[in-house]
């Protein structure tokens, strides 16, 4: 009887001693289709689930949609802020308060044209987005003879009307089209069979992703970075288009302000999330070798670089994530 005693009491003080949310609803994270977001998603959620008591759902969309989530309220974080090409609602937000950043959460990323190794060395006169009119042959649109194709990102991504301003900007579009994929998997798809064949083709891509680390590809030279111009470019309706790089990019954590009030401690855990870039890049290259789901790719995560994301959280938050594993 003594032993039952104890044993209820001690199921008592753990059950006492449980992590409680801090939140009385779900904590709602913001989704995209790419494995670094989704990755980074999946660790989120593994660690608030098991070391903060929180249930926690992944509202899935595009750029553009989801940031304006964050601007509503309607999505607690947003993982992958390009913040030089933030769209103009998240930045009048974030001037009225509405929304803030914690900074960087990867230690940086490229955005860019690129050329397969193999082409540019057999191309050496092909080294800038200016020399693109005199090899449209070689990139040749099959659907539209005559014409070259540049691989845009998919439909509803900020950088679709950028590269689109940047191909009139840059005088191409009586020698290009801009071919948008429907989605990052059929961009990546048609990276890697034209690589695969060793086809020449001229794509936008961005890093820290696993088709850079994959690929040998060149970078297309292009004019100096205009803040000013960029910021049009990003505007499907911009009246005069520049001649701009895209910025090296700072990539970054966005949350509606009120959460830092309404939950603080998720707040600073969200605050303090970093992953090196090379580390990021290691992992993609790791769950594409290994086909993993992003789940898997994150309790690979947890189990792997404990030093790196034990850093994010108290001691004890920590211990529960590890116990839960």
């Amino acid at each position: 009887m003594k032993y039952l005693t104890w044993l209820g009491l001690a199921i008592v003080s753990l059950i006492g001693t449980a992590q409680a949310c801090e939140l009385d609803r779900n904590v709602r994270l913001a989704g995209m289709s790419w494995m670094s977001n989704l990755m980074m998603v999946e660790i989120e959620k593994a660690i608030l689930e098991d070391g903060y008591g929180c249930d926690v759902v992944v509202e899935s969309g595009d750029t553009v949609p989801m940031i304006a989530a964050v601007v509503r309220g309607d999505v607690d974080l947003y993982n992958e802020l390009w913040i030089d090409s933030a769209p103009e609602n998240w930045v009048s937000a974030n001037e009225a308060g509405d929304v803030v950043s914690l900074g960087d959460v990867y230690s940086g990323g490229v955005e860019s044209w690129w050329i397969p190794r193999y082409v540019a060395d057999e191309n050496p006169g092909l080294t800038s987005v200016y020399d693109l009119p005199d090899y449209k042959e070689l990139f040749e649109d099959r659907e539209e003879p005559g014409m070259g194709r540049i691989y845009n990102c998919p439909e509803g991504w900020v950088c679709g009307a950028i590269n689109n301003n940047l191909l009139q900007a840059f005088g191409l579009e009586d020698d290009y089209i801009m071919f948008s994929p429907g989605s990052g998997a059929a961009l990546d798809a048609a990276i890697a069979s034209s690589y695969a064949r060793q086809r020449p083709f001229v794509t936008y891509y961005w890093s820290p992703t696993a088709v850079l680390g994959k690929y040998d590809m060149v970078e297309l030279e292009m004019p100096a970075y205009d803040p000013e111009g960029h910021r049009c470019n990003m505007n499907p309706e911009c009246e005069a288009p520049v001649a701009s790089a895209f910025p090296k990019a700072s990539i970054q954590k966005t949350i509606p302000t009120a959460l830092q009030e309404d939950a603080p401690e998720i707040a600073a855990f969200f605050a303090d999330i970093n992953i090196p870039t090379n580390e990021v890049n290691t992992l993609l290259a790791w769950a594409d070798e290994q086909g993993a789901e992003p789940d898997q790719v994150a309790e690979y995560f947890l189990a792997n670089y404990e030093s790196l994301w034990t850093q994010w959280v108290p001691a004890d938050v920590a211990e529960k994530v590890k116990a839960a594993r």
